[in-house]
């Protein structure tokens, strides 16, 4: 397996610190306002990698943040008239629905920056007691780059401009680029919590290296873990950072391996809040299905950009259809649930092993050989275009082959791990984009069509197919019975 090495610049291959164990780590949300689709992405670019991971027999513990201490969750606080509790509580909860909706499988752990200001404060009383760090006025900490040889290699850089700064730049700081550790109380409008440098709050950086700390890192190798991920504009100063306060505090690097993904682009700007032109995952889902939107943003290599625009998801949306077309035409294989929990996640990867050996040998074995070269993943979607044709091709031909169609069974199933796509009832899919209500009138004029083919009145069941398809519903007859679609 090779992956591109933020650090190194460079597609290399993957060796984990400990033989068929994995430590991933993936920098979470800032909690402050609901999900956008950049969110959207890097959650399902790193869901994954997991599932990659899983797929192939390395034993996985992933672990993604939540950022609940931060001045814009302050002011939304401040904003709202409720507590920073209340804010990250609210945004937490709305993030794991949107997730969930997309198809992303929950972490192993999700710790919250509140949840570990003990772990924080003992990682900044260590860079203070090294000499790492020193302590500014009104309680302030900062951490001093020149004293860590190494910061800047992540990155390659060491300037920090003001836009990408969270604070203003202190006058209290010995050198410009030093970084907050720990913030001191700046009155009624901040929020305060108890410490051995005085009353303050962390800065954003030191909280990912301390839960790293607690919840993941090896204590007695060279890396703490194997791989810390997230959005490419983390990489600097948030991982710079990250990764010197940790090399400092511990004498070992934080990660082996740094996994970024791209941004997400709406008429080829950024995505930012900034520019007026964020898009809210809560709001595409009004429109398409989870499974709609994941299958279009996994659709780009991790790496590159993805420029979003609603033709495109159109298009990639044709790619779906012809999946659920095969698994309907080979009966319905359904394996995963909506929402997997933690706990089936083990089971659900031993699950598609067993199935993965009735797949077509040549099939899955180029599949996984694209997804292990740094998720290529055009390879991977040619490949299986070109097994949803194949096997359609023999099918037209070979109709009653049980064989044949096991084996396809297991294909998609083994998709659906991968990639998770193709876990729904064939028949919902074709459905979606109607409410209930329509679908009960639907399943009325169905109804009404049977009762009319019954007394042999064919005008009025022909009257109510035309009908049903003017309103874009197709009527299709099989032997057990009528069964429909959204055109």
């Amino acid at each position: 397996m090779t992956l591109f090495d933020s650090a190194k610049k460079q597609k290399i291959p993957f060796i984990p610190i400990r033989e068929n164990q994995i430590r991933l780590y993936v920098c979470g949300p800032t909690v402050y306002d609901d999900a956008h689709l950049g969110h959207a992405r890097s959650s399902i670019v790193f869901d994954l990698w997991r599932r990659l991971f899983l797929f192939l027999g390395f034993e996985v513990v992933f672990v993604k943040n939540f950022t609940d201490i931060d001045d814009k969750i302050i002011k939304k606080s401040l904003q709202s008239n409720i507590s920073v509790q209340e804010v990250g509580s609210r945004y937490i909860h709305s993030y794991l629905a949107d997730m969930d909706s997309l198809g992303v499988l929950r972490a192993d752990i999700e710790p919250k920056a509140t949840d570990n200001l003990p772990q924080m404060c003992e990682m900044i009383q260590t860079l203070l007691h090294k000499g790492y760090a020193y302590t500014g006025e009104n309680s302030d900490v900062y951490l001093r780059i020149h004293k860590d040889k190494n910061y800047g290699a992540l990155s390659q850089r060491l300037e920090q401009s003001h836009t990408q700064s969270r604070i203003q730049n202190a006058q209290d700081k010995l050198e410009h680029n030093d970084f907050a550790l720990w913030k001191g109380y700046k009155g009624e409008n901040d929020i305060a919590y108890d410490s051995p440098f005085g009353k303050g709050r962390p800065g954003w950086h030191i909280e990912c290296s301390a839960m790293i700390e607690r919840h993941l890192a090896y204590q007695n190798e060279e890396y703490g873990i194997d791989i810390h991920a997230g959005g490419a504009d983390l990489l600097f100063p948030h991982h710079e950072n990250e990764a010197s306060q940790t090399r400092c505090a511990t004498g070992r690097e934080i990660a082996k391996y740094w996994l970024h993904n791209g941004f997400v682009n709406i008429n080829g700007e950024k995505m930012s809040k900034s520019l007026g032109n964020s898009f809210f995952i809560k709001d595409a889902l009004k429109v398409y299905d989870g499974e709609i939107l994941r299958n279009y943003l996994l659709g780009v290599h991790y790496r590159l950009v993805l420029n979003f625009n609603e033709e495109d998801l159109l298009q990639s949306k044709k790619r779906l259809d012809k999946l659920y077309r095969l698994k309907k035409r080979v009966i319905e294989s359904h394996i995963q649930s909506p929402h997997i929990s933690r706990e089936e996640i083990k089971h659900f990867a031993h699950t598609i092993k067993e199935r993965a050996r009735q797949a077509h040998e040549s099939f899955l074995s180029s599949l996984i050989e694209a997804l292990s070269d740094d998720y290529n993943i055009s390879k991977a979607l040619s490949i299986i275009e070109d097994m949803l044709s194949t096997s359609n091709e023999y099918l037209d031909k070979n109709p009653k082959d049980k064989a044949y169609k096991q084996a396809i069974k297991a294909n998609l199933a083994c998709i659906e791990f991968l990639l998770g796509l193709g876990g729904k009832c064939a028949q919902s899919y074709f459905q979606l984009g109607l409410d209930e209500k329509t679908k009960q009138e639907i399943e009325s004029k169905l109804a009404q069509r049977q009762e009319a083919k019954m007394r042999k009145n064919y005008a009025l069941a022909d009257s109510i197919r035309n009908e049903l398809k003017l309103q874009g519903i197709e009527i299709m007859d099989t032997p057990q019975g009528s069964v429909w679609e959204k055109i």
